[in-house]
């Protein structure tokens, strides 16, 4: 049965998506294909290489020269792990706006859409319940108070390592949902036929028991 679907999954920065998503692809034998990721991978990429967002040349063959690939969790770019790097802050903020650019979006959403077309996958991010696959059979929502997602990111960052402060996440949290609600291309909305579920109060397994709940029904 799930070889046979694709599931969407939208929600704002720290939502859990990329969690949820894994842990149910590993249940009904699924691929998760993480597309934030892929869009983190891109920011990490200009970073890297100092290459500017309004230089469309620049960016055109920075595209071109961008590989992405997934082992497990682990997160490759032109066959280097960047798991860690491409989860820090200040690739969360330039992600939103990496997201917004026209050439990345029609290169990332046309890829996206390549790989899904044989079913058995789940993807998350902003807009794949609306415009990457908005015919997907099973289709949702995750939510959270940006409180609640500011301390599940503060924790995730502290046990990696990674320096944090929980202020300075909770701040750019907040300033990521209006960017990803109020861009031009794809803004971040729920789908109308899209299920909400708001992850605030809730475990991981509790969720992970919702989305199989509602993929056993469809």
């Amino acid at each position: 049965m799930s070889s046979a679907i694709n599931i969407a999954i939208d929600g704002p920065s720290g939502v859990g998506k990329s969690t949820i998503a894994d842990r149910v692809a590993e249940s009904l034998h699924m691929v998760h294909l993480d597309t934030g990721a892929m869009y983190r991978c891109v920011a990490y990429y200009l970073v890297s290489h100092q290459i500017d967002l309004s230089d469309s040349q620049a960016l055109d063959q920075a595209l071109d020269s961008i590989h992405i690939s997934f082992q497990g969790k682990q997160v490759f770019l032109n066959d280097v792990d960047v798991s860690k790097e491409i989860r820090t802050n200040e690739i969360s903020m330039l992600t939103s706006k990496v997201a917004t650019n026209p050439s990345v979006r029609k290169k990332m959403v046309t890829l996206q859409q390549e790989v899904a077309k044989d079913k058995g996958y789940i993807l998350d991010g902003r807009d794949i319940c609306t415009v990457v696959l908005p015919d997907a059979e099973v289709k949702i929502y995750m939510d959270a108070s940006a409180k609640a997602r500011a301390e599940r990111r503060y924790k995730e960052y502290i046990s990696q390592g990674i320096q944090a402060d929980y202020e300075t996440i909770y701040q750019d949290i907040v300033a990521r949902d209006y960017q990803d609600s109020h861009r031009e291309i794809s803004p971040l909305v729920q789908a109308k036929d899209a299920i909400r579920i708001d992850t605030s109060n809730l475990t991981i397994d509790e969720v992970v028991k919702e989305v199989l709940e509602l993929v056993r029904k469809a």
